[in-house]
């Protein structure tokens, strides 16, 4: 009876393991978009430091990640559990949210190309040049901005995440939702400790003593790294801004029913074309979730900049 007892309980949990491999890969392609953001908004965050103190600074914002994780958890589970209601409202927030800031991104980006505005950029070199400035509060200061960044960025994981698995069993829910916050902050600032690195990485190659086809290959591969450095923040700032639109848009027009229908009539239809139908049925669904994340990241804009406007005009 004992050992029947045990098999049972091993297969419970052998089952309870696969659901949540299973749920966390689901997971994980849903927020895969804001792990680009991500990514890249911590890797900018912690630009402007010597280099000596980048992966001390790196390591304290994680350690503040796993905090923002151990509150937030807890925190989906307990409205999960109590108000299963909020969590597609939460969602909807959530969507609008990586909308707004998709937007807002390129909207100031394109703000600053037009007044060829380099501020930012003068006040980071600024800190690190002059000797007057306190750079143990410039550090503390980038800890606190980059912690704060990963709440955000981290509601919206664990949101996307829950709305994944909100018709599972509470374990399986916890399973899921822990993988993914470990998994999360552990592939973030492993990679961005590795992308702030980069440089280094490339110098050090580039310095290799000796001669013959190793040296010359190590040489190259440093040019190689010391040139692609610089523009991989780029790219990742640009995709993780598209992937904002795609998951954001997508999750509304998933829960709007007339946008929801529109997108697939149209999908539907455009199997007709000829030649090209189906990737271009392929491509609507994509396309429209960007359209809408983009419309709706402008008009969230446009009323916060009204109201911040009306504010200032009330005081």
């Amino acid at each position: 009876m004992a050992s029947a007892n045990l098999l049972a309980l091993i297969d419970d949990i052998a089952a309870l393991l696969d659901d949540v491999s299973v749920y966390s890969k689901l997971a994980a392609k849903k927020t895969a978009a804001v792990l680009g953001d991500d990514l890249a908004l911590n890797a900018s965050q912690v630009s402007g430091i010597n280099a000596n103190r980048e992966l001390p600074v790196v390591w304290a914002v994680a350690k503040g990640a796993f905090v923002n994780k151990l509150i937030l958890v807890p925190l989906a589970l307990l409205i999960s559990a109590l108000f299963p209601w909020l969590i597609i409202i939460l969602l909807m927030i959530g969507g609008s949210y990586l909308c707004y800031e998709g937007f807002e991104k390129i909207f100031h980006k394109l703000i600053q190309i037009w007044r060829k505005d380099d501020t930012h950029h003068q006040q980071q070199l600024a800190a690190i040049t002059d000797s007057n400035i306190d750079m143990l509060a410039f550090e503390k200061k980038k800890i606190k901005g980059a912690i704060r960044t990963d709440f955000i960025l981290s509601a919206e994981i664990i949101v996307l995440t829950l709305g994944t698995v909100k018709e599972t069993a509470l374990i399986t829910q916890l399973g899921v939702l822990t993988a993914i916050a470990v998994a999360v902050t552990v592939l973030v600032y492993g990679l961005v400790a590795g992308i702030v690195k980069l440089d280094d990485a490339g110098l050090y190659l580039l310095k290799t003593d000796g001669h013959g086809v190793i040296v010359d290959l190590k040489h190259n591969l440093g040019k190689g790294i010391l040139f692609a450095a610089p523009n991989l923040m780029k790219i990742l700032s640009v995709a993780g801004t598209v992937a904002m639109f795609l998951v954001g848009g997508g999750i509304i027009a998933h829960h709007i029913p007339l946008i929801e229908r529109s997108i697939e009539s149209l999908s539907l239809h455009s199997l007709a074309i000829p030649a090209a139908g189906n990737i271009i049925s392929g491509s609507v669904p994509l396309l429209s979730n960007m359209l809408v994340g983009v419309l709706v990241g402008a008009v969230l804009l446009a009323v916060f900049s009204a109201a911040k406007y009306a504010r200032g005009l009330a005081s």
